[in-house]
């Protein structure tokens, strides 16, 4: 009777028949309405030059200033970090009483977020970072002996930005005559950067490139946060602030974009063709916020009769960015060009553009949808992949990877002073580089296998790393000094980002691991379990208190009553297999006298019991294991797609994590079969909400 009940009512299935799952209406996110405005307008000016080539060009001159005769050589800096002393760059070709330097290039940002720009120099310096016509940072002439020059900007995960920094060694607006009659004053400069919560670093090479981008726009108004409680971003809902945001971004947009009117419009003031290519300008930017070609009564209510009331031409430029940045057409993911939303293929080339990068359709998919080439999974398949390889893409997969780990907000990893007092923010922030790059890794290779996060026994370290972890293979040493470089360490000691230092110092309190917080992440993120809040709130049992008892020991007694065992039956021994790692991270035999003991296991939702001996055995169980494919499948769905994956299908999650399987667990492929899954999916029946009626 009991096996009835359940079947009938409360299994996946019968919830499932019960309850059906829908597609809901959903806004746009916050980090979907960033990225649409800075494409839109972006789409007026061209991508400029983009290339791999890493660091900045150099134009180096013995001069104060830049005259092209003075120009004594060039080269490709892949940092900005000089000490020259009281020399010049190079003796054969500069005097050090006077030269200048200029360097010019991008910076790509690797997450959203506040930016703070620093220039250390002794002399004359200037910035400029996106807007290469208003200095960021402007010390040309300097006041006082401050050397350290700080300004914030707000920037775009994955889009490279311009930048140009000027640096001059000598009395700006002085002809100082007497000057070579003197002994050579000392001089320096680094260029540093704070990214969001993080600590301040020279800007490395891999963030700095000889592309020449155009400027981008950056929507810096203040929204309120998605709602991430069923663990992506849902934005099914509007509030009043969200809805004000909108409207000072629109506000915001629309002086921009009429301040720039004759660059978009491809104008000028005087001409007689003026009012018409600003009408043209206006219908494109509609076209391409609403991500498909306008209707005559679109055009109408949205352009023409904006112009058609005799007002003033940048007025009306104005009103129709406003009208179209509120319209529903651009504040919603999509609301359908057509009764028949599955045979729609500008819905289908939104929902490929924001599944993959967040952001509209580019001009390919635009044309391919108006020739009808996104009908078929392979036509979709085929646009997918292209954008793989897009900035944007991977940095939206990185930050799905990080969302993964539970780390997509980094977590404070500060350690008690007297048991740890070599680990300090600095060390903390080459951590979160060690596991970005490790991440960059997989996003960037071809086969990129899902396996090798929990299996690959090298890490990316550099001196400062080495020299605090060690464990290097074969008792291979870096410099101090070393950047970071993929090293392979004692394989029965790491187990991919399982076992990452990061992590560990992660889950772990300031003076000592932490089994049940490493239990959730593997039961909850790894693994796909849910598991239930604790009945009550309970202080972990401090070791001082227990100062006989290891880790592991102290954790077992405490979650002894049956109360807890409920949940901490699972949590408590798969955490167990990573005992061997301590509040830091470091790889540890003893605790406090004792052998560590990192035997585990886990009873699989089929019910088998498997056995662990420690973080490896861990590791190639979860690599292997159905479940793991499962939740993974799963939780990047969710975050491409911002979509339950149950509302597309009952069976849709098992055909993607066997083609996941059959696919060598080639995450890029997965995410091409995710997206194809979502664009072709019929809709019409499965939204939750009636699109709202709208104006045309």
């Amino acid at each position: 009777v009991s096996q009835f009940i359940h079947d009938t009512f409360y299994s996946p299935t019968a919830q499932a028949r019960n309850k059906p799952v829908r597609v809901e209406l959903s806004r746009l996110t916050v980090r979907q309405y960033r990225n649409a405005v800075a494409d839109l307008i972006g789409s007026f000016r061209g991508a400029g030059r983009i290339d791999d080539k890493e660091g900045l060009r150099g134009e180096y001159f013995k001069a104060r200033g830049f005259r092209g005769n003075a120009r004594a050589f060039e080269r490709v800096d892949p940092v900005v970090a000089f000490d020259f002393k009281d020399k010049s760059p190079d003796d054969e070709k500069m005097e050090p009483h006077e030269f200048s330097i200029r360097w010019e290039g991008a910076v790509t940002a690797p997450d959203t977020g506040e930016y703070e720009f620093i220039v250390r120099t002794d002399q004359a310096a200037r910035l400029w970072i996106n807007d290469l016509k208003q200095p960021l940072v402007d010390n040309w002439v300097q006041s006082g002996k401050d050397t350290e020059h700080r300004e914030s900007i707000f920037l775009l995960a994955g889009r490279t930005y311009s930048l140009k920094l000027e640096f001059s060694k000598a009395k700006q607006g002085v002809d100082d005559k007497k000057a070579k009659e003197r002994p050579p004053a000392p001089a320096s400069i680094s260029l540093e950067w704070k990214r969001p919560h993080r600590t301040t670093e020279v800007i490395p090479a891999r963030c700095l490139s000889t592309s020449r981008p155009s400027e981008a726009f950056v929507v810096t108004i203040k929204f309120p946060p998605d709602d991430r409680s069923v663990g992506w971003e849902k934005a099914t809902s509007i509030s009043k602030e969200w809805d004000q945001a909108t409207t000072d971004a629109a506000i915001d947009v629309a002086t921009f974009v009429a301040s720039r009117i004759e660059e978009f419009a491809g104008t000028k003031r005087d001409a007689a063709d003026r009012d018409e290519k600003l009408k043209n300008f206006c219908r494109r930017f509609v076209e391409r916020a609403f991500r498909r070609p306008l209707n005559d009564e679109q055009r109408q209510a949205f352009v023409e009769r904006h112009f058609a009331e005799g007002v003033d031409p940048e007025m009306a430029v104005k009103r129709v960015v406003l009208l179209t940045l509120k319209s529903p057409r651009f504040l919603y993911r999509e609301l359908g060009g057509s009764s028949d939303t599955a045979s729609d293929p500008f819905d289908a080339a939104s929902r490929i553009s924001f599944a993959t990068y967040d952001s509209l359709p580019d001009q390919a998919l635009l044309d391919a949808a108006a020739k009808g080439e996104l009908k078929t999974r392979e036509q979709v398949a085929q646009h997918a992949q292209r954008l793989l390889a897009d900035p944007r893409t991977r940095s939206k997969l990185r930050e799905f990877l990080l969302t993964w780990l539970k780390v997509e907000h980094v977590p404070d990893v500060s350690k008690d002073s007297e048991r740890y007092p070599e680990f300090n923010a600095t060390l903390a922030n080459d951590l979160r580089t060690s596991l970005e790059l490790f991440l960059d890794e997989i996003i960037k290779s071809d086969v990129a296998d899902f396996r090798q996060l929990l299996l690959a026994d090298g890490i990316y370290l550099n001196g400062r790393l080495a020299k605090f972890y060690g464990a290097i293979k074969d008792d291979a040493e870096l410099p101090e000094d070393a950047p970071f470089q993929k090293i392979e360490l004692e394989p029965e000691q790491r187990a991919g980002v399982l076992s990452h230092p990061y992590l560990m110092a992660g889950f772990a309190y300031t003076g000592s691991s932490s089994p049940i917080h490493r239990g959730i992440f593997i039961a909850r993120s790894v693994l796909g379990r849910s598991l239930r809040p604790p009945p009550e709130a309970v202080a972990p049992l401090a070791p001082h208190l227990r100062p006989d008892l290891t880790t592991r020991e102290r954790v077992a007694l405490q979650t002894k009553p049956e109360s807890c065992q409920s949940c901490h039956a699972m949590i408590n021994p798969l955490g167990f297999t990573l005992e061997h790692f301590d509040a830091v991270g470091r790889f540890r035999k003893v605790e406090n006298g004792k052998p560590v003991n990192a035997m585990g296991a886990y009873r699989t939702r089929n019910g088998d019991l498997v056995q662990f001996a420690g973080v490896n055995d861990l590791a190639k169980f979860l690599a292997d294991s159905p479940e793991t494919h499962s939740a993974f499948v799963e939780q990047l769905f969710h975050f491409l797609v911002k979509q339950p994956i149950r509302a597309f299908g009952s069976n849709t999650r098992e055909t993607l994590r066997a083609s996941f399987v059959k696919d060598n667990f080639n995450i890029h492929r997965l995410m091409v079969e995710i997206i194809a899954t979502a664009a072709l999916t019929t809709h019409e029946s499965k939204l939750q909400t009636a699109s709202p009626a709208i104006n045309p």
